[in-house]
């Protein structure tokens, strides 16, 4: 497990809160910052202020400054004044002329405004001949930053907030999405249909979903090939048993009317070892097709079993000739005795039994360098391209040329291939050019 969407929610929660509350804190500072200037009237407005009273001033008449001050505070309910300072030295260096004038009674007009004292500064305006200042508390109407409150918690707590379900709602959909396909999906395989598969319906993503997308896709290929088999098995299985008990009830009916019993005992005899040897052969095929067993716990010789194999056919077909081609000596180190011994045998039968008397099945093994190829070619009449696959289905018949043997039920090489990949061989089925069909077996050694 690598983990991917683990890191991927990792990178993408990490870098936009971190990047989130940046822009947040820039925003923040930029509009406190906007919000606690004067509004460029009322610094127009202090200024003329400052002005006038300089002016009056310098009139010298005070009873006029000391009225129009008071009809300036009684108008912006503050306080107002014109103050003079002096400067002297009390310890180090000599004042210069310029360090006065560059002090301020209060605050510029072009000054940021705290907005989070609760008294209103004083604010200055120095006199052009300079140790004197027009000084007035801000008016609480030309106070900035009126609005900051609801700003603020506009930004530090509305704005976090959306944009925080934004981000939730984008990863829950990343998230959600796909496992809804997969709910969608499972519910569809419920109802039966076995083709739905949902890695092809999440797009283009590499994570944790996919791989589970991918095992569910993996999970309903096999059930649905093993209901469709089973079903298609039970059908076939059906189907083949209604020639044979058939005949047995006719066997039984003449029995029973006491007309040659011996010979229709021996016909019951035949039909129930057929029907057994039927049902044996499907529950091994329904085994090999459910579990698929890994038949890898035994060491043996290839070249001796083949010989076994091959000494039984020419006992049961006297009439055909065997060619056989071995190397002196084949050792698997991993295999089983019985499956593999079971579909060699079966497979060789097939080739002798569609070989016309006095053809030759040849059986060839070569040694390669991680296996070992079996060529069992036989002289047969074939088969058909497009069916060179559909031989290895159970009961499958290419046609009644090929089937003329009323004790083959079409599981023989069925049988072959799964025990053949339960001890990880293959077998390929392919037409020869002289005639006939070969079948290529690789085994591992």
């Amino acid at each position: 497990m690598t983990r991917r969407l683990f890191w991927k929610l990792c990178l993408i929660i990490a870098t936009g809160v971190v990047a989130f509350f940046y822009c947040l804190n820039l925003v923040a500072l930029k509009t406190e910052e906007e919000m606690s200037m004067l509004a460029l009237d009322d610094r127009e407005q202090i200024k003329a202020w400052g002005k006038q009273a300089e002016h009056l001033y310098n009139t010298g008449d005070l009873a006029a400054v000391e009225l129009w001050l008071a009809e300036l505070q009684a108008k912006e309910n503050t306080w107002a004044s014109i103050a003079s300072y002096q400067f002297s030295r009390v310890a180090g260096g000599q004042l210069q002329d310029k360090y006065p004038e560059r002090l301020y009674l209060g605050r510029s007009v072009d000054w940021k405004i705290h907005l989070y004292f609760t008294e209103n500064p004083i604010m200055a305006v120095p006199f052009v001949q300079g140790r004197k200042s027009f000084l007035i508390q801000l008016p609480d109407s030309m106070r900035p930053g009126s609005y900051w409150q609801t700003v603020r918690i506009f930004l530090q707590i509305i704005i976090p907030m959306l944009l925080l379900g934004l981000l939730s709602w984008i990863l829950y959909r990343h998230i959600m999405n796909p496992l809804r396909e997969l709910e969608l999906a499972t519910r569809e395989f419920t109802k039966g249909n076995f083709d739905i598969r949902v890695r092809k319906t999440i797009g283009k993503r590499n994570d944790e979903i996919t791989e589970l997308a991918a095992t569910f896709d993996r999970m309903a290929e096999r059930i649905g090939d093993l209901i469709i088999s089973q079903r298609q098995l039970i059908a076939d299985l059906s189907h083949e048993l209604r020639t044979p008990l058939t005949r047995l009830d006719i066997a039984v009916q003449t029995i029973q009317s006491e007309q040659n019993v011996a010979q229709n005992l021996a016909r019951v005899e035949r039909e129930s070892s057929l029907i057994r040897k039927l049902v044996d052969d499907t529950l091994t095929l329904a085994w090999l097709e459910n579990e698929r067993p890994s038949l890898t716990n035994e060491s043996l010789d290839l070249v001796d079993l083949i010989d076994v194999i091959t000494e039984d056919a020419r006992f049961e077909y006297p009439d055909k000739n065997l060619k056989l081609v071995t190397p002196n000596s084949a050792i698997l180190q991993k295999s089983s005795h019985r499956a593999l011994g079971q579909a060699i045998e079966n497979i060789l039968r097939n080739a002798l039994r569609y070989t016309a008397i006095e053809g030759t099945v040849e059986v060839i093994l070569r040694q390669q360098e991680q296996h070992f190829c079996l060529l069992i070619n036989d002289q047969g009449p074939g088969v058909p391209e497009p069916l060179l696959e559909s031989i290895f289905l159970p009961f499958f018949r290419v046609d009644k040329s090929r089937c003329h043997d009323p004790n083959s039920f079409g599981l023989g090489l069925a049988l072959a291939k799964r025990q053949l990949s339960a001890v990880g061989a293959s077998v390929h089925a392919m037409n020869r050019a002289a005639g006939g069909l070969a079948m290529r077996i690789i085994i591992p050694k």
